[in-house]
Parts: structure tokens; sequence; C-alpha cells
């Protein structure tokens, strides 16, 4: 029975899901899908291959699944990956549940909507972003980023200890977005910076793999800005 992931390397969670899957092994069918054209939005996608029209989600057998969460958790059930992805100790797979459940509204939700309006609805409508709704979203996500670095990684190397676990690579593939949009997480923020670093080089070269369309844009946006200059 083989395993069809639905994907768009722009999705954070798809990064993530991505990351994760090919670290561990697992014999996956990439069917990437470009959301950039649109290819989610028609009726044929929602009957044929996901009802939320959202990306990542995967097809085992005749079994569909969403959210990327609920897939990983479902992964790790079904495949024989490495323990400190998703512990079987009840203590330690709850503190990765703990930032799995926090990160929805967090991380999450604050650096996707910074992302959105001051990158990608300009791009995609020509709109300039207004400036207070723009500087309230930075002040959220500023607040998430710093919370994120104080509550989770301030005092051991991952966010479940010694040892990376997936929701280290799902927090790294939302904190890096922003820099697409020109904010740069690790500035001010030497724990989180060491913590990212520490996150690509454990996953790495998949985690360069995943991320190489993202960084194509965070340099492109670079040299937009200082042709500006």
């Amino acid at each position: 029975m083989v395993l069809k992931y639905y994907f768009d390397l722009m999705s954070q969670p798809s990064r993530a899901l991505y990351i994760f899957l090919k670290l561990t092994n697992i014999p996956f069918e990439a069917c990437p899908v470009a959301l950039r054209k649109g290819e989610h939005l028609s009726e044929e996608f929602k009957k044929n291959f996901s009802k939320f029209q959202k990306v990542p989600f995967i097809h085992h057998g005749n079994f569909r699944l969403t959210e990327s969460v609920c897939i990983f958790r479902y992964l790790t059930r079904e495949y024989p990956v490495k323990d400190n992805w998703y512990p079987k100790d009840s203590k330690q797979q709850a503190k990765i549940d703990e930032y799995l459940e926090w990160q929805h509204l967090n991380t999450r939700a604050h650096c996707t909507l910074y992302f959105r309006y001051k990158w990608l609805q300009p791009m995609l409508t020509g709109e300039k972003p207004d400036p207070e709704k723009l500087k309230f979203l930075e002040s959220n996500m500023i607040d998430t980023l710093d919370k994120f670095q104080e509550l989770f990684i301030s005092e051991t190397p991952f966010i479940n200890g010694q040892t990376i676990s997936f929701a280290d690579i799902l927090a790294a593939c939302e904190i890096v977005q922003p820099r697409i949009a020109g904010y740069d997480s690790r500035e001010n923020r030497p724990k989180l910076k060491e913590w990212i670093e520490k996150v690509r080089n454990e996953c790495n070269p998949y985690y360069h793999e995943a991320h190489e369309f993202v960084n194509k844009m965070i340099e492109k946006n670079k040299q937009r800005v200082q042709t500006k200059l």
C-alpha cells in the first residue's frame, strides 16, 4: 500500500512533514500541489483529493487524512520510527503534544498572518499592506517568538529536552517563513538562533532540500529591498 503525500514546499507544515518522511525513511510517493496555480481550489480537487482543499494531506490506500499534526501522529503509529520523534513514554510524548497544541494559536497563527499580510497578499493582489495593521501583526508575532524562546528552548537544546522531535521541525518551518517578508526571527534572540542551527544540522540534507525554494525567495526579497535603497 503506497503512501501518497500531497504537499507544496511553500507551505510550512508541508515542509515539516516532508523533512520528517525523509529522515525516517518512510516510503512515499511525492505528489506536489501547486498552490500558486490554485490547483487545490477546484471542485474536482475537493471531490477526488481533499475535502479541505489544503495541503499537506495523505492518501494511504483508501484512507485519506489531512492536518499535519494528525498525519504525523498517524505515521508514528503506522511505521517504525525512532523514539525521539514521538516517544512512547507518556510524559515525554505529552511534552511534545504541549507544543503541538500551543503552536496552533501562536507560532502557526502569528508567523503565518504576518507573512501573508506583508508578502503574500501584496504579491497576489498588488495592494500595499496597511501600516497600522502590519505593525499590529508584527507585534503579535514578536511577542510569540519571544515566548517560544523563553518557554520551549531557554533551558534545553530542543523542545523535548536533549533530542530533536517533530515539534522542532514544525516550529522551525513556521519561524523561518517570515524571512521571506524581510523579518529574521534570529536577530536579538541568541537561543532561538542556536536552536535553529541545531535543527538544521540534525535534519540536513533534507532541511536544505525542503527550504531550497524558500531560500531563493528570501534572497530575491533581499535583492529587491537593496535595489530600492
